[in-house]
C-alpha cells in the first residue's frame, strides 16, 4: 500500500513552521523560504524600463539550496498551501514562491491569518483563497520604483562624492528631514525671556510653609499678556508684586475623565518601545517577529504570542475585546469595567482595516506565566503589548482639575496683575493601575492634596517670596527613531513595513548616527541629502512621496495600474537624472586624520570608510597600500591591562565596549564607560537609561552632565 501523501504548508521562518507543525498535525509537512526565494539581480538594474518595466527576477545563489528543497517538497505533496505573512511582502513572497516552485497542476492555496492560534489557523485552512494580484502588484511598483531610485542615482554620487554609496527612495526623504532640522538647530538663535512665581499662603493660616503654594504670573487681570524680556523688566516687575496685595480671584473645578489609549499599531510599538524600554525600531520589530511567529511555551509548545506586527489598524476582533473585558472584570472588579466595550476610531492614514491593532493572542497568559520561557527583551516587549491591550478596555483615570486665578493688587501704580495656580488630583486610578503612555516631560504630574484645594474667592493671601526664572527659548530637538517614525506616520511616508528598514538604512550607510537615541546627519549624510534635494527635488519632497504611497495604496486595492503608476513616477525622475549627470560635480570630502602614523611608510593614518564600515588606511596610497581595523576610543582606560577601551559591534549588531588589547585582554561591557571614574570608588562610570551615570563596582549613581543627557523629545 503506497504511503499517503502530505499537504505542503510553506512559510517564511522555521519558527513559524514549528508553531504551524504542532496547530496543523502530522497530516501536513512544513517547510521554510527563509523569506524572499527570487528578487531583482544586485550585479545589474534588473527592469525594462523600455517594455512596460519588465522585472527580471532572479534566484540568488544562496538561495538555490532552499528552492530544491522546497521543488522536491512540492513534487511529494497532495497540496500546497502558501502561509506567508498577511502583507504585501508576504503576498510577494507567495506569488515568487508560485512562480518558483511549479507545483506540477496540484491545487495551491494561499491561506491568511493574522495570529498563529488554533482557531485562526483552522479557520485560515478552511477558507484558503488565490494570490491577490494586486498586493503583489502594489509591492512589486515599490520595489522597482526603490531599484530605479537606487541604481540610477547611486552612480552619480559615486562620481561626485564617492564610491560605494547609495541612494533610496523613503530612506532620503527620512535623511532630508534629519538634515533639515540639523539647519534649523545650527541657525537657531536663543531668545532671553523670564519667567516671574510668587510663593503665597493664606492670610491667619497655621504653618505658612507647609500650605505654602506657587503660582505664576500670568499678565494683567485685564487680560493683557505680559512678556518679560531682560532681568531689568523682571526686576522692576517684582518690585511691584512686593508691594501688592493678594486675593483669591476666582477658583474653577473640573472633573477629567482621561481615557486609554488604544492597542498597539506598527508605529506605535516602535515609538513605545523606544521610550520605555529604550528599544531601537530594528530591535523592537526582531522581538516581535519572534513573538508573533511562535515561542516553546512549557507543555503547550511553540505558541504565537501576539498577532501579526505589522499593522497600522486599531481594529480589535471581537472575540479578544470579549475576553479582555471579562479578565478586567474577574482581576481588577467592575468599577474598572466601563459598560461598553471601547472601539477607537481609525487614525492612520491609509490604515488597513482588514488587519487587527498588535494584541496577545490570549489574555489570559499573562507575563508572569511566560516569563520563565523568553529572554529577557522578549519577555519587556509581551509584556508592553500585554499592558496595552487590557488597559485600552478599562475604565477611564478620573481627576479632579483645580484652577485659581490670583489677584495682585499693586496701588501704588494701580495695575492688577493675575497670577495663576493649579493642581489635578487623581480619584480614580482607571486604567492607570496598569499602564500609561510615557508623558511629555512638562505635563503636570498628579497630586494626592494641594493647599490651593481649599482655597475660595475672596480669600486674601500672603506673600512669602518671589522667584524670578532667566529662561532662553530652546531649538527644535533633534529626531529620535521614536520621533521620526512618529513623523513620518503623520505625513504618510512610508507604511508599516517599511519605518524600521529604513532608520536602520540611513544609520548602516553612516548618513546619520545615533548617540544616546538622538538622530544626527553626518558630514557625509548632509553631503548627499544636499546633492539629491538639489538635483531629485521630487525625490524628497514629503507630498510627493506621501502621495506615491496613496498610489501604491490604490493599485492594492484594484484602483491603479502599477505599470502607469511606475511610468508617472519614472518620466520626471528620468528627466532630473539626465540633468544631473551634466550638472552634478565632485565635492572633495575632507579627509580625517588620525595622530596614529603608518608603521609602514610614517605617514598619517586616515579614517576612511568601505563596504563594512570604517577603516584606517595609509594617506600614502596608491604608493602604500597599509590599512587597520578602525577603533573608536572612549577616552576610558581598561581596568584590567590599562588599554584603551573601545567601541566595537558584536555579530548580532549589538554595540558593546572592550579592550583595545584583545585576545590579550578579554574586558567587555554593554554600556557606554564615561572618562570621570566613581566619586565613591574610583571604578568606571557608564551610561545609565540615558541620564544617569553608575558605577560597575559600587552602583554609585548621579545624573550625567546637561550636555550629555538625552534632550530629544517628541
Amino acid at each position: 500500500m503506497s504511503k499517503q501523501k502530505k499537504n505542503l504548508v510553506i512559510v517564511e521562518s522555521p519558527a513559524k513552521a514549528r508553531t504551524l507543525g504542532r496547530i496543523l498535525g502530522s497530516d501536513y509537512e512544513l517547510k521554510a523560504s527563509l523569506g524572499h526565494i527570487r528578487d531583482l539581480p544586485k550585479s545589474r538594474l534588473g527592469v525594462d524600463v523600455e517594455n512596460g518595466f519588465e522585472p527580471k527576477y532572479v534566484v540568488p545563489r544562496d538561495k538555490s539550496k532552499t528552492v530544491k528543497e522546497l521543488k522536491d517538497a512540492t513534487k511529494k505533496a497532495s497540496t500546497v498551501y502558501l502561509a506567508t505573512d498577511p502583507d504585501r511582502e508576504g503576498e510577494a513572497i507567495s506569488w515568487h514562491l508560485a512562480s518558483v516552485i511549479q507545483s506540477n497542476n496540484k491545487p495551491l492555496h494561499r491561506v491568511v491569518f493574522h495570529e498563529i492560534t488554533e482557531d485562526a489557523i483552522k479557520q485560515a485552512f478552511k477558507h484558503p483563497r488565490a494570490i491577490d494580484i494586486h498586493l503583489v502588484n502594489a509591492q512589486q511598483a515599490r520595489r522597482i520604483m526603490d531599484r530605479l531610485v537606487g541604481y540610477k542615482i547611486s552612480p552619480l554620487l559615486w562620481k561626485t562624492v564617492r564610491r560605494g554609496l547609495s541612494a533610496g527612495r523613503v530612506q532620503s526623504v527620512a535623511l532630508r528631514v534629519i538634515v533639515d532640522r540639523e539647519r534649523e538647530i545650527e541657525s537657531f538663535v536663543p531668545v532671553e525671556y523670564w519667567s516671574l512665581e510668587a510663593e503665597l499662603h493664606r492670610s491667619n493660616g497655621k504653618a505658612k510653609k507647609e500650605n505654602a503654594f506657587r503660582s505664576s504670573l500670568v499678565g494683567l487681570l485685564d487680560g493683557t499678556k505680559l512678556d518679560i524680556h531682560t532681568k531689568d523688566e523682571a526686576d522692576k516687575l517684582g518690585s511691584r508684586l512686593e508691594q501688592s496685595d493678594y486675593c483669591v480671584h476666582k477658583t474653577k473645578s473640573r472633573k477629567i475623565n482621561r481615557q486609554p489609549a488604544p492597542p498597539f499599531i506598527t508605529s506605535t510599538l516602535q515609538q513605545e518601545a523606544y521610550h520605555k524600554l529604550r528599544y531601537s525600531a530594528k530591535q523592537t520589530m526582531a522581538l516581535a517577529q519572534q513573538l508573533y511567529e511562535g515561542l516553546p511555551i512549557g507543555d503547550e509548545g511553540s505558541v504565537g504570542l501576539i498577532t501579526y506586527m505589522r499593522t497600522d489598524s486599531i481594529q480589535v476582533a471581537r472575540p479578544a475585546v470579549v475576553e479582555t473585558r471579562e479578565f478586567i472584570s474577574s482581576r481588577y472588579g467592575a468599577d474598572f469595567l466601563p459598560p461598553h466595550a471601547r472601539s477607537f476610531s481609525r487614525r492612520v492614514k491609509g490604515a488597513q482595516e482588514a488587519h487587527e491593532a498588535i494584541r496577545p493572542t490570549r489574555i489570559h497568559r499573562e507575563p508572569s506565566q511566560v516569563k520563565q520561557y523568553l529572554t529577557s527583551n522578549q519577555f519587556k516587549l509581551y509584556e508592553l503589548i500585554w499592558k496595552r491591550m487590557v488597559a485600552s478596555q478599562m475604565a477611564a483615570a478620573v481627576y479632579d482639575s483645580t484652577t485659581v486665578d490670583i489677584q495682585a493688587d499693586c496701588r501704588e501704580h494701580r495695575t492688577n496683575y493675575l497670577m495663576r495656580a493649579s493642581c489635578s488630583v487623581n480619584r480614580f486610578a482607571g486604567f492607570t493601575v496598569l499602564y500609561t503612555e510615557e508623558k511629555d516631560r512638562d505635563e503636570e504630574e498628579p497630586v494626592a492634596s494641594s493647599p490651593i484645594l481649599t482655597l475660595k474667592k475672596g480669600d486674601a493671601l500672603d506673600l512669602l517670596g518671589l522667584f524670578p526664572e532667566q529662561h532662553f527659548t530652546q531649538p527644535p530637538p533633534r529626531f529620535t527613531e521614536a520621533s521620526l517614525i512618529k513623523m513620518m506616520e503623520q505625513y504618510g511616508i512610508g507604511r508599516p513595513s517599511t519605518y524600521a528598514p529604513t532608520l536602520s538604512t540611513i544609520q548602516t550607510r553612516e548618513y546619520v548616527t545615533r548617540t544616546r537615541g538622538i538622530l544626527q546627519p553626518t558630514e557625509l549624510g548632509m553631503i548627499v541629502s544636499d546633492l539629491i534635494s538639489q538635483h531629485f527635488p521630487n525625490i524628497v519632497d514629503i507630498e510627493f512621496t506621501a502621495r506615491m504611497e496613496d498610489e501604491l495604496d490604490e493599485i492594492a486595492s484594484n484602483k491603479g495600474n502599477w505599470v502607469d503608476v511606475v511610468q508617472g513616477f519614472y518620466t520626471p525622475f528620468e528627466k532630473s537624472l539626465s540633468n544631473a549627470s551634466q550638472v552634478m560635480e565632485r565635492v572633495e570630502l575632507p579627509v580625517e586624520l588620525t595622530e596614529e602614523t603608518c608603521p609602514k611608510c610614517e605617514k598619517p593614518l586616515a579614517v576612511k570608510t568601505g563596504r563594512f564600515g570604517k577603516f584606517l588606511a595609509c594617506t600614502g596610497y596608491p604608493d602604500c597600500k597599509y590599512t587597520k581595523s578602525y577603533q573608536k576610543k572612549t577616552g576610558v582606560e581598561c581596568p584590567k591591562c590599562g588599554g584603551d577601551l573601545v567601541e566595537r559591534r558584536s555579530k548580532k549588531g549589538r554595540t558593546f565596549y572592550g579592550c583595545s588589547n584583545y585576545p590579550n585582554c578579554d574586558f567587555a561591557i554593554f554600556a557606554k564607560p564615561l572618562p570621570t571614574p566613581c566619586p565613591q570608588c574610583g571604578s568606571i562610570m557608564t551610561e545609565y537609561r540615558n541620564t544617569e551615570a553608575k558605577c560597575t563596582k559600587c552602583g554609585h549613581r548621579e545624573k550625567l552632565p546637561q550636555d550629555q543627557t538625552h534632550a530629544a523629545s517628541l
